[in-house]
């Protein structure tokens, strides 16, 4: 197998449709009815640190990531993070995982939640959120509602419940 020419950059506007193609293809119309989807309804992902996965011109992959309250504490919610399935199990959705988190750290966010497979995301930092700490606005499977501390004990101070959280564009 060749090695895969990937370019990972900030989403830009005109990756939306391609993006919206991906999203249906990997998850179908059930993503729509999905907690963490609802949550992000409700605030527009953050470009600046969202970013898209090509191969030459071909998007391969994204990963969006919104802001929203966690309690009283700003923090971010990932996801979703997608690749295109011919391109699966070939580093592209840790590769772009890497890239958000980066990007977060660089900004001064302290908190990063996401609904998932915890034995995947653990080896970017993730754990479960302890039972009861944090509420997302519909049913999550506790097993799979998951943070990552990007400044050590911010998850502790993060309590109640999980809102979207509309952020002023620059001007």
């Amino acid at each position: 197998m060749t090695e895969l020419s990937l370019t990972i950059r900030p989403e830009a506007p005109s990756d939306a449709d391609a993006i919206e193609r991906l999203h249906e293809r990997a998850f179908g119309p059930g993503r729509f009815a999905r907690t963490a989807y609802r949550l992000r309804e409700g605030a527009p992902h953050d470009p600046a640190l969202s970013f898209a996965a090509h191969v030459g011109t071909l998007l391969v992959g994204s990963v969006r990531v919104s802001p929203v309250w966690a309690g009283r504490r700003p923090a971010l919610i990932l996801g979703p993070l997608t690749v295109e399935p011919a391109f699966e199990n070939r580093g592209i959705g840790a590769a772009l995982m890497r890239r958000a988190l980066a990007a977060a750290r660089e900004r001064g966010h302290a908190l990063v939640l996401l609904v998932g497979d915890e034995p995947y995301y653990r080896r970017f930092g993730f754990t479960p959120v302890p039972r009861g700490q944090l509420l997302m606005p519909g049913p999550v499977d506790p097993g799979r509602f998951l943070a990552c501390a990007l400044e050590e004990g911010v998850l502790a101070q993060a309590r109640g419940p999980v809102k979207a959280r509309q952020v002023a564009a620059p001007a």
